[in-house]
């Protein structure tokens, strides 16, 4: 259900609509439910319709947007929200991202490291990262290159403030499920490639809202929804 109203009672019934589907994909594929978390992604709403997310419980919500992040975390200030930085991310933004975020997705290239990595120095943090890989041939999707992810790896080891945990990728656009469950398994062959090479990676984040039971199949272990939790997007992001 969309609603571009203040009202957002229905994403009680869209979240538990989408809880269903997860779950029915999990068994599906021979997986427990419990292995799969949902992060709810907000990006374009605003504060009220993270509130209502949060009456279910929710605390974590990822933003494609830093400015995005600002605003609503100034909006919901005192609350204990934990933003996923999501989206493509400029070195610019290192500062609100070391202040106000909690992790990173999209962590694609060694110049993002480094920014990030001084800027929670001097907050004096560390935060969970995930890195971004490009499995699909669309040029506008984002990631690094699947043959950089060793030599990344190792580069990663010298930051103490950047906790790797795992891989992100966004699947090609496609009505062929083949070619998209193609881009999901990928990313897994790389962390299995990864793990062999000594690196501690858990967290296999890919699959949205029109693709995740494929993204389940191949062994995400999050998934990133949006659309079918918060409806429609109310503005372009």
């Amino acid at each position: 259900m969309n609603n571009a109203s203040s009202d957002y009672s229905y994403v009680a019934d869209n979240w538990s609509a989408v809880r269903a589907r997860v779950d029915d994909a999990c068994r599906a594929a021979g997986r427990e439910p419990s292995d799969v978390s949902i992060l709810p992604v907000s990006k374009t709403f605003g504060a009220d319709a993270v509130r209502a997310a949060m009456a279910l419980g929710l605390r974590r919500f990822g933003e494609n947007k830093v400015q995005e992040i600002r605003s609503k975390a100034a909006a919901l200030a005192g609350e204990d929200i934990a933003w996923v930085v999501i989206g493509h991310l400029q070195t610019n933004k290192a500062k609100d991202v070391a202040r106000l975020a909690s992790e990173v997705q999209s962590l694609d290239r060694i110049e993002l490291a480094d920014a990030l990595h001084r800027r929670l120095q001097i907050e004096g943090r560390a935060i969970d990262v995930l890195i971004e890989v490009k499995t699909s041939p669309e040029e506008s999707k984002q990631g690094l290159a699947p043959e950089q992810l060793l030599p990344f790896l190792a580069a990663l080891r010298s930051y103490d403030t950047l906790r790797v945990k795992g891989l992100m990728t966004m699947a090609v656009q496609s009505e062929d499920p083949a070619a998209v469950r193609a881009c999901f398994r990928q990313l897994r062959e790389l962390r299995d490639l990864a793990c062999v090479q000594g690196h501690d990676l858990k967290r296999l984040s890919m699959g949205m809202s029109g693709d995740f039971p494929l993204a389940i199949a191949e062994g995400a272990t999050e998934i990133r929804v949006g659309t079918a939790i918060f409806g429609q997007r109310l503005r372009t992001a």
